[in-house]
């Protein structure tokens, strides 16, 4: 009889997950060299990335928007580019253009396609807002299909693909907010926030010193795509389902379906539009990655809780009545959080 010890599946996922806690971990540290707080932002920027999606930024100036994720694409062995979205931006100069061109061996014209920054691993879209809905739309069948289309040619997008995106919510003169179809395909809307006392002490101490941390790559691309399979393979009890479902058509101020509920009374007040299926997908998809990265092989319902704000709050669009009493999107979501019930959780 052989003494050899044979791993079941289970202890194989069990490893798997540990070795994605640690590599999560091993990066929002080297993060941390630079970034002083915001451990709320990183982890968020974390899940996005081990459930496929793209994040939205939405900060004042000043709060490092940019340096997180230059850090956090730093901290991995991937391709990157940055693209300041400007009036005058143009289509072709993201996806790239067709050039004509000679050939001096043949003595012959032909075309050749030059790709633009969006053929990277990691694009970060600065200040998304400031460019017009004819460029902001270039993005969109990058960050769904994962391929751009230029002179009738399909151009697949490296993989993994990442679209970050910053907007600066006070400046809204000249700028061009992002129309709710293009929202949609972010995962996260994340509010980053000013940072603590002591926060920024530090912040201007090292800022303002000589010495400039180093980031180490810790992740390479083929283990950030064999974290993201794993991801998807983390098994969701259909009581947490139901709930994300829940949570989603309870955004809506009118009722649909044939066993729909009626809405709560704040929803109808306040909300004009709420959330569409995709929210649900988000919710979901983000809480596998939250439990992995707290490890756990399974999702509970504080994980589909944590995310749901950046999910929801760029889905869910607020009337004049909300508008008029200063109610924000954050303060209906929370709400909504309280009033949802856990059934079917014992």
């Amino acid at each position: 009889m052989s003494d050899e010890i044979v791993s079941s599946p289970l202890d194989d996922e069990l490893a798997a997950a540990e070795r994605l806690r640690e590599a999560c971990q091993n990066l929002l540290s080297e993060c941390g060299k630079v970034i002083v707080g915001q451990q709320d932002v990183l982890e968020q920027l974390m899940l996005a990335i081990l459930a496929r999606g793209h994040c939205l930024l939405v900060g004042v100036p000043g709060l490092a928007k940019t340096l997180m994720i230059r850090t956090l694409a730093d901290g991995m062995n991937l391709s990157f580019n940055r693209v300041q979205f400007t009036p005058d931006l143009m289509p072709s100069d993201i996806t790239g253009t067709e050039i004509l061109y000679d050939d001096k061996q043949t003595a012959q014209r032909g075309f050749r396609f030059v790709r633009g920054p969006i053929f990277s691993n990691i694009v970060l879209a600065d200040e998304i807002n400031r460019t017009p809905p004819k460029t902001q739309a270039a993005l969109l069948e990058a960050m769904q299909e994962r391929q751009v289309t230029v002179a009738g040619t399909r151009h697949p997008l490296p993989d993994p693909f990442f679209v970050l995106a910053t907007q600066n919510p006070i400046e809204q003169e000249g700028t061009y907010p992002l129309p709710e179809a293009q929202q949609d395909r972010f995962m996260f809307n994340i509010r980053v926030d000013y940072p603590d006392e002591d926060e920024e002490f530090t912040v201007i101490e090292a800022t303002t010193s000589g010495h400039r941390p180093t980031v180490h790559r810790v992740i390479t691309a083929e283990e950030i795509l064999a974290l993201q399979e794993l991801v998807l393979k983390v098994p969701v009890a259909a009581y947490i389902i139901r709930y994300a479902a829940r949570l989603t058509r309870a955004t809506r101020p009118q009722p649909t379906g044939k066993d729909a509920v009626p809405p709560l009374d704040f929803v109808k007040k306040y909300i004009s539009w709420g959330a569409g299926p995709r929210a649900g997908q988000n919710l979901i998809l983000a809480a596998k990655a939250r439990a992995l990265l707290h490890g756990r092989t399974y999702v509970a319902w504080e994980d589909v809780r944590a995310i749901a704000l950046p999910v929801l709050r760029h889905r869910v669009m607020i009337n004049y009545h909300a508008d008029a009493e200063g109610i924000t999107t954050d303060d209906l979501l929370t709400r909504l959080l309280a009033a949802v019930p856990r059934e079917g959780h014992g």
